[in-house]
């Protein structure tokens, strides 16, 4: 899966002016919503939420990916974020998170979701890809890693 088919250069935030994971999901959730992307922002909000509840999505390596199912969108979305102040997902390496993935898809699309969180998996152990995320001060230049 090619995430940069997904992923609209609106919802792109740097820096993500947020303090804690809720509220960086929030402003993630909110800038899907501001693109037309959501069809119901409170539900999608509330999946996410929910799921980060049940394990967190800090995966380690300084990289979260936050994502639920909900009926609030008609089709696989991405926001992403890097934090002016590394947030703490509570990654199992005990690592703050310089970097925010964000998913939201329909509920009867399960195989995309996996494909996507996979894809946003293999991409961040890219030396190259995490090196540019690093280096990146503006949208534009998160969106030049992805297209990379």
């Amino acid at each position: 899966m090619n995430l940069i088919e997904i992923l609209q250069p609106e919802c792109i935030v740097v820096p993500l002016e947020a303090s804690s994971p809720s509220e960086a999901i929030e402003i993630l959730i909110d800038t899907l919503e501001s693109s037309g992307q959501l069809t119901d922002k409170n539900a999608v909000l509330s999946a996410v939420l929910a799921r980060e509840e049940t394990r967190s999505t800090g995966i380690g390596d300084a990289l979260a990916v936050p994502h639920g199912k909900s009926s609030g969108c008609s089709k696989l979305t991405m926001a992403v974020g890097k934090p002016s102040q590394p947030i703490d997902f509570l990654s199992p390496d005990g690592e703050a998170c310089r970097f925010i993935v964000l998913l939201a898809s329909p509920l009867d699309e399960t195989g995309p979701h996996i494909q996507a969180l996979a894809s946003v998996s293999r991409l961040w152990l890219t030396n190259s890809f995490r090196q540019a995320i690093a280096d990146a001060n503006t949208p534009e230049a998160v969106l030049l890693a992805f297209q990379a």
